[in-house]
């Protein structure tokens, strides 16, 4: 159904994610041991996502009939990987009022609960952006299929260690070892412009390559 409803493209962008290996490597014991949590890549990269998704509301809408809709809440579905096979995608409701913290409690909280088949019906409803990362299982890249209800939804690739060449204050060229990673973002082109999905992969990146050193 979702296939047939939306007409499908998807955009690649690689993101470098030092900044944010950085500060999980300096804060990753204290923050574990004052919160009892894991501290992972994916509460930074849904902090970034809302910023973006407000400066970029088409992003967020849903269409109904002939109707677009932009939507005044922010829920992030996450997808979770079940086993032996299967997939639930709890929502993180109104992840714009949530610190990083918070957003690391709730997703945590979240997947183990639909690992465990332990949610409610209404904490899989509502979603208006969804992120997926098959990234866990070594894929580098994907093309996600938009879920019925939303405009988009972002795939996570491998966060992994590559050569690049960066360019010095002084203008010349050396190779450094950066984690990155390829996010693909897909996306309803009957109502996302492609030049509005590489906008907000743009600021995405920005924002996830210049993040601040608070962690709140």
């Amino acid at each position: 159904m979702a296939k047939r409803l939306a007409s499908h493209v998807t955009s690649f962008f690689e993101v470098d994610l030092t900044r944010i290996a950085r500060i999980r490597a300096r804060e990753r014991a204290t923050f574990e041991k004052q919160t009892g949590q894991k501290l992972t890549y994916l509460p930074f990269i849904c902090r970034a996502v809302v910023q973006q998704l407000k400066r970029h509301p088409v992003l967020n809408a849903a269409v109904n009939g002939t109707d677009i809709i932009f939507r005044q809440q922010y829920n992030l579905g996450i997808a979770v990987a079940l086993e032996p096979t299967g997939l639930l995608v709890p929502v993180v409701k109104r992840a714009d009022e949530l610190s990083l913290t918070g957003l690391t409690r709730t997703i945590n909280d979240l997947a183990s609960r639909a690992r465990s088949k332990k949610l409610q019906p209404m904490e899989l409803q509502d979603v208006t952006f969804t992120i997926t990362n098959p990234g866990v299982f070594g894929s580098l890249m994907g093309t996600p299929i938009v879920p019925v209800g939303t405009t988009a939804i972002l795939g996570l690739g491998a966060i992994e260690k590559r050569p690049k060449v960066m360019t010095g204050a002084d203008g010349e060229d050396t190779i450094a070892i950066r984690t990155c990673a390829y996010f693909s973002l897909s996306f309803d082109h009957r109502v996302v412009d492609g030049a509005d999905a590489d906008k907000f992969m743009a600021d995405l990146k920005a924002s996830l390559e210049n993040v601040g050193e608070a962690i709140e």
